[in-house]
């Protein structure tokens, strides 16, 4: 197939194949997007797409702040690229056109300083992961140590981070006489508009006090709460989708039909109109932002972890195991649940069941490995965040703790059977100079890893409550495996 996806070629796609409605060429950049990953591409910039027929003044500029593997496969396509939405019922297919180009930041930092630093750049998104953001997840704080930090303080007219990126731009606009841009974060952060500020805020201080001044009085930082499963996508993806469109694209991406997003009203210098796609405006997105986390992303890396170690390569292969879709029910309405205060008229239980739907899609290849990638980061977040309120309230954090501990197994870099775990983690060499301090024995292990406060803190190794239940199910699952470990959990629950 020599035909490849780009401008030229839309018109002969399938009529089956959604594309753009609008001229591609009236698009102008609103949005500068750092982190162009698989999800941003199938959330943001699908939104995105769905507004610029109205407003052709929020097309976006794509960023990869590290590989240059998505700009050598988008620019090429003139950054078009397929999103293929799949469930039980079949695949649907659609051309994405809302991201004019990508710029590999390591490549042209002066090209994607200067688009950041245009005033017709009102918004700066990210999805750069928990770890991006070069901060201690267990405080929320700038991780004044962090190499990236050391070097753009070292450096600030020449970043390499996030933070460092965005505060450089800032500068920029600030010494011209422009507005600040909306900084609009869409990761999985507590409170991530309030904790992108904060982090932002300290970097500007220690560039500038002045400067941390007006970042802190004058850069709008809203919170969003972003939902949809997106796994990586494969060669046989890539195969199958262009077969359909008969025309080569080098990077579909796909996912589910579920879509949320949620979002803080606070746009200064203005927005596209989102909630014409199905975003929903509120004035706290809080209570949603802990929904999602606790039910969604909890509850996704308890399997990851749990079901990678039994030899479930994939989240849909996990939950077509009864007890691990009774172990996740439970760990949702028993324990997390409790945790949650939602607004009037939030339905969660409906919510928990569509998640249940979502996790058992058998078109939906979602590995357990790869949401496995950087526990270190994720665990405060989705897991700890949840058993620090239960413990408050003096109750039960067994699932919790479970999942906790089949993180710490994972984490030793050897599975079950003594085959090698391929661990992702920023944290992954230290992590592993702590299991080999363990020397096989369950309770060692958990003792090691609770040291690392950057995950922990200091008040969980100090509770006697968390660390019994830890090391307890550390235990059954050297003991027993997880599979077993899962099968005989609930029952253990309720026996006398």
């Amino acid at each position: 197939m020599t035909k490849r996806l780009n401008n030229a070629v839309l018109a002969e796609l399938p009529p089956t194949v959604r594309r753009p409605d609008y001229d591609r060429s009236r698009i102008t950049t609103g949005i500068v997007h750092l982190g162009v990953g698989a999800f941003h591409r199938a959330h943001q910039a699908a939104y995105t797409d769905d507004v610029l027929a109205n407003d052709p003044h929020w097309g976006i500029v794509a960023a990869s702040l590290r590989s240059p593997d998505t700009s050598d496969a988008l620019e090429p396509q003139g950054g078009l690229y397929t999103l293929s939405v799949r469930s039980s019922a079949g695949e649907a297919l659609r051309v994405i056109g809302s991201i004019s180009r990508v710029i590999v930041a390591p490549q042209a930092l002066d090209d994607l300083l200067a688009v950041m630093s245009d005033p017709a750049t009102r918004i700066v998104s990210l999805t750069v992961t928990e770890k991006g953001y070069c901060h201690d997840p267990a405080t929320g704080q700038l991780n004044e140590g962090h190499p990236d930090i050391e070097h753009d303080l070292a450096n600030p007219a020449q970043p390499k981070s996030a933070p460092g990126l965005i505060v450089e731009a800032l500068r920029r606009r600030r010494a011209a006489g422009a507005a600040p841009f909306t900084v609009l974060t869409c990761d999985n952060l507590p409170s991530n508009g309030r904790t992108v500020k904060r982090v932002l805020t300290r970097y500007a201080e220690l560039v500038d006090r002045d400067l941390g001044r007006w970042v802190e009085s004058d850069v709008a930082c809203p919170s969003t709460m972003v939902d949809r499963i997106v796994p990586a996508t494969t060669d046989d993806d890539r195969e199958r989708i262009s077969a359909r469109l008969s025309a080569m694209d080098a990077w579909p991406v796909v996912t589910e039909p579920f879509i949320q997003w949620v979002i803080e009203d606070h746009f200064p210098q203005g927005r596209p109109a989102w909630e014409k796609a199905g975003a929903e405006f509120v004035a706290d997105v809080e209570p949603y932002e802990h929904m999602k986390l606790r039910l969604l992303n909890g509850s996704h890396s308890t399997l990851a972890y749990l079901g990678y170690l039994a030899g479930y390569e994939t989240v849909s292969e996990a939950m077509a195991d009864p007890a691990y879709e009774q172990l996740i029910r439970g760990l949702m309405d028993e324990e997390v649940t409790p945790t949650l205060h939602m607004p009037p008229g939030a339905d969660l239980a409906s919510y928990k069941s569509a998640l249940i739907e979502r996790f058992k899609n058998l078109a939906l290849k979602h590995r357990t490995w790869q949401i496995a990638m950087d526990g270190s980061q994720k665990l405060p977040q989705r897991l700890l965040g949840t058993v620090r309120d239960r413990l408050k309230s003096n109750a039960s954090i067994d699932r919790l703790a479970l999942g906790v501990a089949a993180w710490m197994r994972y984490v030793t870099g050897i599975g079950e059977t003594g085959v090698p775990i391929d661990v992702r983690d920023p944290m992954a060499a230290h992590l592993r100079i702590l299991a080999d301090r363990a020397d096989d024995s369950p309770e060692r292990l958990a003792r090691e890893l609770f040291t690392v406060r950057e995950i922990f803190g200091d008040d969980l190794p100090a509770d006697p409550r968390f660390v019994e239940a830890v090391v307890s199910a550390l235990t059954r699952l050297y003991e027993k495996g997880a599979k077993r470990t899962v099968a005989e959990f609930e029952s253990r629950l309720v026996s006398p």
